[in-house]
């Protein structure tokens, strides 16, 4: 009698979405879909318009890679509508590959949550956590951990009285300062200042992509990144060796949109970083505290600044970093010894280890 082969693992790549990072998500399941084991998982691509429909996606790496010229779009015609998850058929696990707000900010893990689905990554609160700069530095300075001086700019104060945030930034910041939407990723609308007369503009700028803003005063230092994974069974979180964005800035004022994605010449990545053993043990384990700190699981990528004296300032914590084989998160557990096919697999199972429900 011949056996039945076991039942593979169906996991949904969900991608796209609403927010200005629609096509960075796509390139990240391109990654995602050449990567993942097939003998293992089978894979159900859904995508996700920029109107938010969903629809059955094409299981096609080649169409969602970002490419000189073309951003990948997911749009209606790219498959069947689909008006629920569920009509696709039945899901072990979900792996979000969604960047930026309506996706990476909770909304799609609560969405998992009431239907009880196991879903990679972050759950509700982290990833709102993660998502808004302002409460993200509230819970690190909460917990101790070193963030750099900000003002937050909420839409009514500005609309009100923009003069009065003007006069606010210009006593408690130094210039330069950076201008970024408080709820966007992958430097979308964010913008250098290097004096009170760009201000302005700048957060006009970082309103149309979000209409609550973040003025940082500018740190002195390298930009340093490290990757972080939960533990397995209930062991301790994982932080990689730390890696570097080292940017031309012949070619661009900083880690900018086109420097991250559309050019080749503007910057480079490096993992591991050339830091001294001391520093870079420092990184690493304030990546983990940050990962604690706001209650993360599966992934998240901490950002941070370590100045010419080696003090060591978090910027920002990512919960569904680009993952795609050579973003920096990729890059830096394939430097710590974990491939990218095998992260993605790791990641699955921690999702699959996950209880449904409150935890």
């Amino acid at each position: 009698m011949t056996e039945t082969p076991p039942r593979k693992v169906r996991v949904a790549l969900v991608f796209g979405g609403r927010s200005g990072e629609h096509a960075i998500s796509a390139a990240t399941a391109a990654g995602v879909m050449r990567a993942i084991d097939r003998d293992t998982y089978d894979v159900l691509p859904v995508g996700i318009t920029r109107e938010g429909q969903w629809v059955l996606a094409p299981d096609d790496p080649a169409r969602w890679e970002l490419a000189a010229g073309r951003l990948p779009e997911v749009t209606t015609d790219a498959g069947p509508a689909l008006a629920s998850l569920g009509e696709a058929g039945p899901v072990d696990v979900v792996f979000p590959l969604l960047h930026g707000p309506y996706g990476e900010d909770g909304t799609i893990q609560g969405l998992l949550e009431l239907a009880g689905v196991r879903y990679v990554g972050a759950g509700v609160l982290a990833s709102a956590v993660g998502m808004d700069k302002h409460y993200m530095k509230l819970v690190f300075a909460g917990h101790g951990l070193p963030v750099g001086p900000y003002v937050v700019v909420l839409p009514r104060a500005w609309e009100q009285d923009p003069s009065a945030v003007v006069d606010r930034v210009q006593a408690e910041l130094r210039f330069p300062v950076y201008v970024k939407p408080a709820r966007a990723g992958s430097s979308l609308g964010v913008t250098r200042v290097e004096d009170l007369t760009g201000l302005a503009d700048a957060i006009e700028e970082a309103r149309a992509h979000d209409p609550k803003v973040l003025v940082e005063q500018a740190l002195v230092g390298r930009e340093i990144e490290c990757a972080v994974l939960g533990g397995r069974a209930g062991g301790p979180t994982r932080a990689s060796v730390p890696g570097e964005i080292v940017v031309d800035h012949d070619a661009a004022d900083f880690y900018d949109f086109e420097a991250k994605y559309l050019s080749d010449s503007q910057a480079r990545t490096q993992a591991p970083a050339d830091l001294p053993d001391d520093v870079a043990e420092r990184v690493r384990a304030l990546a983990v505290q940050a990962f604690e700190a706001i209650g993360g699981e599966g992934l998240s990528r901490v950002d941070v600044f370590v100045a010419p004296d080696g003090e060591v300032v978090i910027n920002e914590i990512n919960t569904m970093p680009g993952f795609t084989p050579i973003s920096m998160y990729s890059k830096m557990w394939e430097a710590s010894g974990l491939a990218y096919t095998d992260l993605v697999g790791e990641l699955i199972q921690l999702a699959l280890e996950r209880p449904v429900g409150l935890r």
